[in-house]
């Protein structure tokens, strides 16, 4: 039986949003779930950033990552080494990862160029969930995760816009967006 794995990042940011080119990482949630959508291990680490060091006010109230936080924590070369290793021990059974939207991805690509890193991640599928949640649901537009989940009669777990719990409310729409079972 094999294994999903469900991403969710945290980044610097500021009101209004910054092009995806200036954000940098501060957090790497992510949540290893069976084909039943049980959670099986996951990974929470925070991330220094580099270029910008000091998180906006905005960005410390949306996220509630203080700044002590990702002042503490070590850069992404180091938390992705760290992650990796992790990884590497469901990378057998790993059939693909997914996040909510494929922001991600895009970020997740972006960091790793920057820092010359080659991933277990790309040499596995990613599926964007968004967008495979709205065509099952035959909307219009794709929804935030926390309309998705409210249409799929759930309720948002833990605090918005951190990256371990949006990863598992992530993971809770995984079974039913995907057919899993017996696939």
């Amino acid at each position: 039986m094999g294994h999903w794995l469900v991403i969710d990042l945290e980044a610097t940011t500021d009101d209004g949003g910054w092009p995806i080119t200036d954000m940098e990482i501060i957090e790497i949630g992510a949540s290893l779930v069976n084909r039943e959508g049980r959670e099986v291990d996951h990974f929470q680490r925070f991330v220094k950033p580099r270029r910008r060091p000091q998180l906006t006010p905005f960005c410390r109230e949306l996220t509630h990552i203080s700044q002590a936080n990702v002042d503490a924590a070590a850069p992404f070369g180091e938390v992705w080494a760290q992650f990796e290793r992790w990884l590497g021990h469901y990378q057998p059974r790993l059939e693909g990862w997914t996040s909510w939207g494929d922001y991600d991805r895009k970020q997740l690509l972006q960091e790793w160029q920057a820092n010359g890193l080659d991933s277990l991640l790309a040499q596995v599928p990613h599926l964007n969930l968004k967008q495979r949640f709205a065509k099952a649901r035959h909307l219009q537009r794709p929804l935030g995760l926390n309309g998705a989940l409210q249409l799929a009669g759930l309720q948002f777990n833990g605090q918005q816009h951190r990256a371990l719990e949006d990863a598992r409310n992530t993971a809770r729409l995984l079974p039913l967006t995907l057919p899993l079972q017996g696939s």
